[in-house]
Order: structure tokens, then sequence, then C-alpha cells
């Protein structure tokens, strides 16, 4: 596919238009990728919907930990929105080009709703915490207050933190070359094109990172050192079990997310493995959307026992 020829030098004095390389490859592998993605990210809005269709139509889902997936899902929706639709036009052949501002946009969102999946899973962790730890006084501490503040924290906290090194970027010079190498507006690839000293951003972008990784890291960290402390001590092997498994779905999604996270973010240079860093961020904002449902579906007696019963109601209506 051809582009113009002012796009492709872009302006000499300032850049405003990019080119969203994506996956590089014969047409063949383009295809294939886009029939990949496309049902993978049919299935994770699918899943993540699923999740919050039934845990808002069963009663017995009605409590603090349910209240937090439906958060988690209405997000992991948004999160694998704002980058795969433009990713799998340009798979297709479509226009690869976008705007400074969308592309500053699009950026803000994907980063604003990573960090805030962080705090999101730390006070889910949190939650289990309460919940095994302070089993009678779970209740009364995890009141319908707590619980809005930490979900609406978790959200502010999560925008307000990606709000500093946006600015930032924001009043960097683009003038030289104009492809970005990546499927989206990733910070790493894109500012290695200004033609302005990106240390600070760089710097303030890894600060950032740490503590917000950190922080949400400690927290669950914590609470699940104290979570198996507790359960260790519980005599009956069966309540042991049963005590486990209403954490371990979350855990399996703190271990997923974490592991693929990590490496993106808290490196000392955002200018190396770029190409790494593609690859691993298919696995963030394509597969992990699509897991977290199925994870909490299928490791989870009381999802599948609500599950059950809606289908059901169904075939008997």
């Amino acid at each position: 596919m051809s582009l113009p020829s002012d796009v492709r030098r872009g302006n000499h004095n300032t850049t405003n238009v990019f080119i969203l390389l994506g996956f590089p490859g014969h047409q063949h592998l383009k295809v294939s990728l886009f029939v990949l993605f496309s049902i993978m990210y049919v299935l994770a809005l699918l899943g993540n919907f699923s999740i919050m269709v039934l845990v808002r139509s069963q009663p017995q889902l009605h409590t603090p930990m349910y209240y937090f997936l439906c958060n988690l899902s209405f997000l992991e929706i948004w999160y694998t929105t704002a980058c795969v639709p433009k990713a799998l036009a340009v798979l297709l052949g479509g226009d690869p080009t976008i705007s400074f501002s969308n592309c500053l946009l699009q950026m803000y969102f994907i980063f604003s709703l990573g960090c805030t999946e962080y705090f999101l899973l730390a006070a889910m962790a949190y939650d289990r915490f309460l919940a095994i730890c302070f089993p009678l006084r779970y209740n009364s501490i995890m009141n319908r207050t707590l619980l809005t503040q930490l979900a609406f924290g978790s959200w502010f906290c999560g925008f307000f933190c990606v709000a500093i090194p946006a600015y930032m970027i924001s009043t960097l010079s683009f003038c030289g070359p104009n492809v970005i190498n990546h499927f989206f507006c990733n910070v790493a690839p894109w500012i290695v094109l200004s033609c302005t000293d990106t240390t600070l951003l760089e710097l303030v972008a890894f600060i950032i990172s740490f503590i917000v990784i950190l922080g949400s890291c400690t927290i669950t960290l914590v609470s699940y050192i104290c979570i198996i402390s507790t359960i260790l001590r519980i005599p009956s092997a069966i309540d042991q079990q049963r005590a486990f498994s209403t954490c371990f779905s979350h855990l399996i999604v703190v271990i997923i997310w974490y592991g693929s996270t990590i490496f993106l973010h808290v490196k000392p240079s955002m200018k190396d493995s770029l190409d790494l860093t593609k690859t691993v961020h298919i696995l963030n904002t394509v597969v992990t959307p699509l897991l977290n449902p199925f994870i909490y579906s299928l490791r989870n007696k009381e999802v599948k026992k609500a599950l059950k019963s809606t289908l059901q109601f169904k075939s008997c209506a």
C-alpha cells in the first residue's frame, strides 16, 4: 500500500502525522494475525461483558469481590478496544496513519487503564485478605463506603498518574522520521522519534511506573502472605481448600498481569528491545483480557453455579 509523499516524508518543521508500523511481514501472515486477533478480541468482549451481566443478574454475586470483578471486566473491554481495532485495520491494509492528538489520546487511555488495573488487582487482594483473615469483621470493614472508595480511587489514581507523562509528551517536538514501531502509540517507540531531549520524560515515566508497580505489588504480596499464613493455620484440609479457592482465580490473574507488565515498564531505557516489547504487549492487550473472564468462570464455583442457574432459567423459559 502506497502512502502519500507528504506522509512518508513528514513535515520538516513539525510532524503531526505518524505511521503505525504494526506487524510487518508477508500478506498471508498479516491475514492470519488479523483472523486470530479478531477472534480473540470478540471473545474478550463477549467474555467480559458476560461476566458483568452475570454478576448484575445474580443476587448471590452482589458482593465486594464481584463488584471489583465487574470493574475489572469493564476495564478490560475498554483496554483492549483502545488499541486492537486500529491494529486490525492496519493488518488488513487500512490507513496506518494517526494524528498526533489521536496518538496522544490513545496512549493516555491505554496506559491509564493499565495503571488502573494494577490498583484494582491490589484492591481485590486487600478484599480477599479481609475476607479470609478477618471473616467475622469482614462485612463491617468492607462496607459500601470503603468499597466505593477503593474502586473510585483505583480509577482516579490510574488516570491521574499517566496525565503527567502525557502532558510532557504533548510538549515534545517531532521533526524527523514518523514511523512508530508498534501496533499502537506506545510511549517507548514513539518518543525515540522526538527531536528534543526525552531524558526527563523517560525518568518521570520510569519513576511513575516503579511507584505504581511496586506499590500495588507490595499490597498484593503482603495480602497474600497473610492469606496463605491464615489458610495454613486452618486445621481442616477441606476448609483450607475452600478458603484458597476464593482467591485462586485472582492469584492467577495477578501472576499473568505482573509477569507480562513488569518487563514492559520497569527498565532503565525505553529505547531498548522495541520488538520484544511489541510481542509482550500482545499478551498484555489481547491475551490477558481474553483469559480473565475464563479464569474467573472456570475456576470459581460461585460463578459456575450462577452461570448454570442462568442457563437453566433460559432453557426453561
